[in-house]
């Protein structure tokens, strides 16, 4: 397993912004998908955004204007900017690395052991 490290989790207030970064290690992933997943209690896991190699961005509704997500291959990195944050963004968040369909959805090869976003009211 290549491991994945995420970081920049915390607690913030409603309207507040926070920065998560996934730096990857043990292999490039400059020519595969990465992207962003979260967790909240009780909840299924879910898509949250995602980056392909050539540039192409997808994201989840619910986060679109509000969230950035970006890469820099020479660092190997993913990072997910979070803006105007909303108690309902509260939940784990993961970084996963090489995506592929599946279920009308995405799912990854390697996955980080995830960062709590907590939002206040």
């Amino acid at each position: 397993q290549v491991p994945l490290v995420e970081s920049g989790g915390g607690l913030v207030q409603a309207g507040g912004s926070l920065r998560l970064s996934c730096a990857a290690s043990g292999r490039s992933f400059s020519t595969s998908a990465m992207g962003w997943f979260r967790q909240a209690p009780g909840k299924e896991r879910e898509f949250v955004a995602a980056i392909w190699s050539g540039g192409s961005i997808h994201y989840t509704d619910s986060v679109k204007g509000r969230f950035t997500i970006s890469r820099d291959n020479a660092k190997n990195t993913v990072y997910l900017q979070m803006n105007s944050l909303e108690p309902e963004d509260t939940a784990v968040y993961y970084c996963a690395a090489d995506l592929y369909p599946i279920n009308r959805t995405w799912r990854g090869n390697y996955w980080g052991q995830g960062t709590q976003v907590t939002v206040s009211s």
